[in-house]
């Protein structure tokens, strides 16, 4: 059983990002959206699936390439790695306290463009954590 959830639908500004986000708050000041909440149990367990656009995410350094966040830096993965941790401990921790869920991996996401779950584009740039919840905290699992 896969289920898909969108959580409290705002109308992200930008064309290329149309459709129904949440705006949320990093210690980066990255600007970061939750796309959607996916519980997901094919994996033979259930895992929730937090997915986000955060559009100044790229694979590349501040050196080479013009696109920047907040403070002027591009946001790269290991800039990145501290909000994700961030919305595991914060945004995922409290849904699923809320919906009364115990999933067994709690999957966080960063991706600079919206991508249909399950599919490739060669284009976007994709950051993944996955953490474990154990006595309320998050704790870093290896991808």
């Amino acid at each position: 059983m896969t289920l898909s959830l969108v959580v409290l639908p705002v109308h992200a500004d930008e064309a290329n990002l149309s459709g129904a986000f949440v705006p949320v708050s990093v210690p980066s000041g990255q600007r970061v959206l939750l796309s959607e909440v996916l519980l997901d149990d094919s994996p033979g367990e259930l895992w929730a699936r937090f997915r986000f656009v955060a559009p100044e995410i790229s694979r590349q350094s501040d050196a080479t390439d013009d696109a920047t966040a907040a403070g002027g830096r591009r946001m790269d993965y290991e800039r990145s790695a501290a909000d994700m941790e961030h919305l595991c401990g914060s945004v995922a921790r409290d849904y699923l306290r809320e919906h009364a869920l115990s999933p067994s991996m709690v999957v966080i996401s960063f991706s600079d463009r919206p991508v249909e779950f399950g599919f490739q584009d060669a284009e976007a740039t994709q950051f993944f954590e996955a953490y474990r919840l154990e006595k309320d905290r998050c704790i870093w699992e290896a991808f």
